[in-house]
Formats: structure tokens, C-alpha cells, sequence
């Protein structure tokens, strides 16, 4: 079973999918996207990583997610991945849609339209469970940079075709899941 998780910061959307993923019974891999290239960054992941159980695996994959799942997938396995929004930066920049929308460029990103159409191929084909958790960045108002409006419709568009392929989705405000899709 796939299932979409999203909501907005600190939401309580990585606890709900840290308890889903303990209550599913299966092995946990937890499949982080995050790159820890500053102070507050490290402190996030270091947060996250304190209250996994220490038996739960844990692998890094910035870039290559579907790859990295494919790999890690099972039937006795619930791969927890947090999150799609870091996932989509990661791509954002490597890939240089960042740098083209900085110079008023229509985008043309081979890293970002092959990784996420990889992913959304994959997701309906895995074995076992797998739980990913993305950011609802689209209620607040419209980014004044190019940059931010284009990552907004970008992680509005992940987030819509994610939830098409998976089997559940639940958004999550101010602590409490609300069922859209079961």
C-alpha cells in the first residue's frame, strides 16, 4: 500500500507517518532526502533521528529516490520516506531549474522531469508498504521571487500526481489526520 501524507510545517505529519510505519508491524526504513548543509538543518535531522527507534534502517537518498526504493522495497518492508518537499529541492537545484527561473527562463530540467516521473511510475509497482510525507505549500500567499513561485507550482504538481497514484492520502493540521482518500 502507498500512501501520501502532506500538511504544512510542523503539522505533525512526520509523527503520524513515524506512527503509521511503527503500527504497520513490518520492518522500517526510514529514507531520508534531506541535506544538512547548515546549522538549523543539522538540528532538524537530528531531531528526526532521536525519536526513530534505533532498529528502524535508515538510508540517504538526495537525488535518487525511486532508484533507492526500488532497491529497498519488500513485502515485509514499510519504507517511510520525509520528505518530498527536500526531494524536490535537492532537484530543484542540482538540476538547474532554480538557476533558470533566477534568469527569467522557461525550465528545462531533465534531473527533475526523469526523477519524478521515475517515481511516479514506480510507487503503484512496490511491494510492502510504503508512507511518504510532503509539505502542502500552496495555502499561504503567492512568493514574490521567481524561484519560490516556480518551486510552489512545482511541489503543487508533485504533490497532486503523487496523490493520483497513491492509496491513501491524509492531510495533516495541527496534529490531527484528516482523511482525504482511503
Amino acid at each position: 500500500m502507498t500512501e501520501l501524507i502532506i500538511g504544512g510545517a510542523r503539522s505533525g505529519k512526520s509523527l503520524l507517518a513515524e506512527a503509521r510505519a511503527r503500527e504497520s508491524g513490518l520492518r522500517v526504513v526510514y529514507v531520508a532526502t534531506a541535506h544538512a548543509e547548515d546549522g538549523e538543518m543539522a538540528r532538524r535531522v537530528a531531531h528526526h533521528r532521536a525519536r526513530r527507534p534505533a532498529e528502524w534502517g535508515c538510508i540517504e537518498t538526495p537525488l535518487h529516490l525511486a532508484a533507492a526504493l526500488r532497491e529497498q522495497a519488500a513485502p515485509d518492508v514499510c519504507l517511510l520516506v520525509d520528505c518530498l518537499t527536500l526531494w524536490l529541492t535537492n532537484l530543484f537545484f542540482a538540476g538547474g531549474a532554480a538557476r533558470q527561473a533566477e534568469a527569467d527562463k522557461a525550465i528545462d530540467c531533465p534531473l527533475l522531469a526523469g526523477e519524478t516521473q521515475a517515481l511516479l511510475d514506480l510507487l503503484p509497482t512496490l511491494p510492502g508498504r510504503v508512507i511518504l510525507v510532503s509539505n502542502e505549500v500552496g495555502w499561504g500567499i503567492v512568493p514574490m521571487h521567481p524561484i519560490s513561485r516556480l518551486f510552489a507550482d512545482e511541489q503543487g504538481r508533485l504533490n497532486q500526481r503523487v496523490a493520483a497514484v497513491c492509496e491513501r492520502v491524509t492531510l495533516v493540521a495541527a496534529g490531527l489526520p484528516l482523511e482525504l482518500k482511503t
